[in-house]
């Protein structure tokens, strides 16, 4: 076995990973595996390597992403034979318009990152003690940082910039777009088969979309932060800036409670008044459910809306991808989705998006150098 790259995308209550090794010029996944649930008594731990030398599958309740790593950590030492070569980390945001490049994790990256948390307030603070925990395991390797929003860097000045003074955005203050890597795997995915004009839309209960020209982000929904562009399982997506100027003038509602909003009780949540996931909408809408018909309407309508003005701004689309939990296995809400987009006459196909591999060829590519 060549030297293996161990890759960890956290989640805010789960925890993906994989091993992977370099094999006909791509990654091979050795391991694969996540934990689910973390905190909650209905925790559950898999995990199965390719050679059928490792294959677990636990109820059970872990406590923190630590306790989660701390057990693929057992697992490798019990069964990988190989040193690990290095590991890679799924970081949502870099924090200002100059991080946005993949790197080594060094102490003064990670200051940049504790600096950034204003900007992903329920990503980084989980991300950066992931790595602390990460680098107490395995400490004789070199962990690296691979950011979502590094995909996105190619848009022109136009798609990242709001309509503020400059000043504003000198401070950090422009669109960065997230999900990056998983729109650069559905990219290398197709390979020669990408045309030239693509809309991806990776849908989750965190959901955006990405205009792709020529294999190059160049706009995408979400902005400065994920809780930006199309109404998602939580948050609200963009809105009306005088509906929070409202809040805070006639609802007494300060900064604190207004994130509280709109990244964690808005979206789907808000319009359906429960927290089913996109399957149980589709139920409940089935049986009559008013609130939950209303709730994949919105969601449908606002991708609908992007693809089309997506078609506007790269002149045509030769092809739209559905990707992510509800893109790859709701196929009513990709039918719904299209409805009304014939005149485009584009192609469009579901494409499974693996992150972890995409993180491992960056780690595996900077460990070259």
């Amino acid at each position: 076995m060549t030297q293996a790259i161990l890759v960890l995308n956290s989640g805010s209550s789960s925890l993906k990973f994989g091993v992977f090794i370099a094999r006909d010029g791509d990654e091979a996944a050795w391991l694969s595996g996540s934990a689910k649930g973390i905190g909650r008594a209905s925790g559950s731990l898999s995990m199965r390597s390719s050679d059928g030398k490792i294959d677990i599958a636990q109820d059970h309740l872990m406590e923190s992403q630590h306790d989660a790593l701390q057990r693929v950590a057992d697992a490798l030492a019990s069964h990988l034979r190989e040193p690990l070569a290095g590991v890679g980390h799924r970081i949502v945001h870099g924090g200002g318009p100059h991080v946005r490049m993949h790197g080594e994790i060094t102490a003064s990256v990670k200051d940049a990152l504790r600096e950034a948390i204003p900007f992903a307030p329920l990503h980084l603070p989980q991300s950066l003690a992931l790595v602390d925990e990460a680098q107490r395991i395995f400490p004789n390797v070199p962990h690296f940082a691979c950011f979502d929003t590094a995909f996105h860097r190619t848009m022109p000045e136009r798609a990242q910039r709001f309509a503020l003074p400059r000043e504003y955005a000198e401070r950090g203050v422009v669109r960065y777009g997230f999900h990056g890597l998983s729109y650069e795997s559905i990219v290398n995915t197709l390979g020669a088969r990408l045309p030239s004009r693509v809309v991806i839309a990776h849908l989750g209960s965190g959901a955006s979309l990405c205009a792709v020209k020529d294999g190059r982000s160049v706009d995408t929904s979400m902005g400065m932060t994920p809780t930006g562009g199309i109404p998602m399982a939580t948050r609200s997506g963009d809105l009306d800036p005088g509906v929070l100027i409202h809040l805070l003038r006639h609802e007494a509602r300060d900064a604190d409670a207004l994130e509280t909003l709109v990244n964690r009780a808005s979206g789907m949540k808000g319009l359906s008044g429960s927290d089913d996931d996109m399957e149980g909408l589709l139920a409940r809408r089935d049986r009559g459910d008013a609130d939950a018909a209303l709730a994949i309407d919105v969601f449908c309508t606002a991708v609908r809306k992007h693809i089309g003005a997506y078609a506007a701004l790269l002149g045509g689309v030769d092809l739209i991808v559905f990707s992510g939990g509800i893109g790859e296995h709701a196929e009513a809400i990709r039918t719904q989705i299209l409805e009304g987009l014939g005149f485009l006459h584009a192609e469009h196909r579901v494409v499974a998006t693996d992150e972890e591999r995409q993180i491992a060829r960056h780690c595996r590519r900077m460990l070259a150098h």
